[in-house]
């Protein structure tokens, strides 16, 4: 009974009736997925969600033909998962799950880790800053130029030397905001960073890209990332190219040279400070050991307290 209900399953809906985990992910536990479905279920006051909690409810909480149509499932498909067997759950399937089952974002990552899929990225607002880094962000103000962005590298939050150096992105239109399409795009912007070498500018460029590629991925191709790799594309040659190449890692910083028109020139260490709790990161700029760079970054912040004009203006836009 058990393989003929996988198998009806299958058919009319496209089911595979071996788990094959995600690669990259765990092997699926069955039991541990059953157990998770039926804590959660019952965990639920019905009246919670708008239903009639009734006299003659048996078991706590929801019960599984409620959960089954909330989640737009068969209820004999949503009571083969909590009895450990019936076919692998696809994405889709999940997705409803969660949201029938009132998950927390953790809850649905975990989800998702059992059945054997990889958890999607959590969407946040367009206006969403990560407190944590934001708190960081102002602790070091006086000190360190540091700005936040999002995982496409698109500015949410900088502070005030960060805006002396490099100009204000808060806030921009379209890709205007975005470090990577400045990087490909904009003349000015290379040579406010003055990297030193050819070289240096060429795995600058390749280190945005393999990053971008990673994102989008994790993003699940979303329409934000798809349209960026788009429009860089068509306003890049050299984009394309190194898109073209198929690289993936996680972004990193190279040290950093900037010639600023008051205080001259800064050596920058670039660190990354990447959110448990977001997509975002916090990418800060400290003094490297053995210039003059710190007493400069004082100088800088001394010129912003009193007022004076002191800031660079990134690309047009």
């Amino acid at each position: 009974m058990e393989r003929s209900l996988d198998t009806a399953y299958a058919r009319t809906t496209g089911a595979d009736l071996e788990w094959r985990p995600t690669p990259g992910t765990q092997p699926t536990d069955r039991t541990e997925f059953a157990d998770f479905l039926r804590r959660r279920r019952e965990s639920l006051r019905p009246q919670d969600l708008g239903l009639d909690p009734g006299t003659r409810r048996r078991t706590p909480g929801l019960r599984r033909d409620e959960v089954a149509a909330m989640a737009n499932m068969s209820t004999a498909y949503y009571e083969s998962l909590e009895q450990a067997r019936g076919p692998q759950p696809s994405a889709s399937i999940l997705a409803g799950i969660a949201t029938a089952l009132r998950l927390t974002p953790d809850e649905r990552c975990h989800l998702y880790l059992l059945a054997g899929q990889a958890p999607p990225a959590s969407a946040e607002r367009p206006d969403y800053i990560d407190a944590g880094l934001l708190y960081t962000l102002e602790a070091i103000a006086a000190t360190t130029p540091a700005f936040i962005s999002d995982d496409l590298s698109n500015v949410v939050a900088q502070n005030p030397l960060n805006i002396a150096l490099f100009g204000s992105f808060v806030g921009r239109p379209g890709h205007h905001r975005n470090l990577t399409w400045h990087w490909f795009t904009c003349a000015h912007w290379r040579s406010v960073l003055r990297s030193a070498t050819p070289q240096q500018e060429e795995a600058t460029g390749l280190s945005y890209v393999a990053d971008l590629r990673a994102t989008l991925a994790q993003r699940g191709h979303d329409v934000a990332a798809t349209t960026l790799v788009r429009d860089l594309r068509g306003a890049s040659t050299e984009f394309a190219r190194m898109w073209d190449q198929h690289r993936v890692s996680t972004l990193h910083c190279s040290t950093k040279t900037v010639v600023h028109e008051h205080v001259g020139r800064l050596d920058l260490d670039c660190q990354i400070l990447t959110s448990p709790l977001s997509r975002q990161r916090l990418l800060l700029l400290q003094p490297v050991e053995g210039t003059q760079t710190a007493n400069r970054l004082n100088r800088l912040e001394q010129l912003i307290s009193s007022a004076s004009h002191v800031v660079q203006a990134p690309c047009p836009g």
